[in-house]
């Protein structure tokens, strides 16, 4: 790779962003307010359900199990004694069937990835439980286009700084790809570094976030993954 290349590694999120993950979670969420249906309506359900899972973010951090502790805490809560074994066990099923789904890649990844990993070493960066998201990645047969993979607690500056730090990178030289940008790229932006948001189509509402005017220079956006290497060359020129 030449010297003069503006981009000296890609980084990519995974959830969403390389596979589909928020459509499970929205699909145990609408189960859990069906569950819930004998206690609240659908919107107090899904509220509490939220409230939960923002509240034990720094204490359960993210994923499925976390996910499925606030459901059942929630549940706890709006159930009360009338809650019953039963309802709990349907929980914990909903998370094992979120654990062992299948994993689906977004049209166009594959594709993107291999073009990309012949020219730049390539990075993970995701956040969640180790052990899902290091067999997703293995389950989704892309883990051989990257050179590293980093599986965090949280995606603060710095997270990132450290990461960046560990491996001798440049932030300046860092490409983040990625859905969310409270977490993917607006950190990345702070520190330099390159952004390149490619929303999907839901979103977690405790990952929205406006991007400042300031860190417009290095940001971009695409609709798909698969115009992200005729993006890099551009900006790699």
């Amino acid at each position: 790779m030449s010297d003069s290349k503006a981009i000296e590694l890609i980084a990519f999120d995974a959830d969403d962003t390389l596979w589909h993950s928020e459509n499970l979670y929205a699909a145990a969420q609408e189960q859990f307010a069906q569950l819930m249906a004998a206690y609240v309506n659908s919107d107090e359900a899904l509220a509490a359900l939220h409230e939960k899972e923002v509240r034990n973010l720094p204490l359960y951090g993210y994923g499925v199990k976390a996910f499925v502790l606030s459901m059942i805490e929630a549940a706890i809560d709006l159930g009360r004694e009338q809650l019953t074994s039963g309802q709990v066990a349907a929980l914990l099923a909903t998370g094992k069937d979120m654990l062992a789904a299948e994993v689906h890649l977004l049209d166009g990844v594959e594709e993107a990835v291999a073009a990309l990993a012949a020219d730049f070493p390539l990075m993970v960066i995701t956040k969640g439980d180790l052990g899902h998201q290091a067999s997703k990645l293995d389950r989704s047969g892309l883990a051989r286009y990257f050179r590293y993979v980093e599986i965090v607690t949280d995606k603060t500056d710095e997270v990132y700084q450290q990461l960046f730090a560990k491996h001798g990178l440049d932030p300046a030289r860092v490409l983040m790809v990625g859905n969310s940008l409270k977490s993917d790229i607006i950190p990345v932006l702070r520190l330099g570094g390159w952004g390149v948001f490619v929303p999907y189509r839901i979103l977690w509402s405790h990952e929205h976030a406006d991007l400042p005017s300031a860190l417009a220079g290095r940001f971009r956006e695409i609709e798909r993954l698969e115009a992200l290497p005729t993006l890099v060359r551009d900006i790699s020129v």
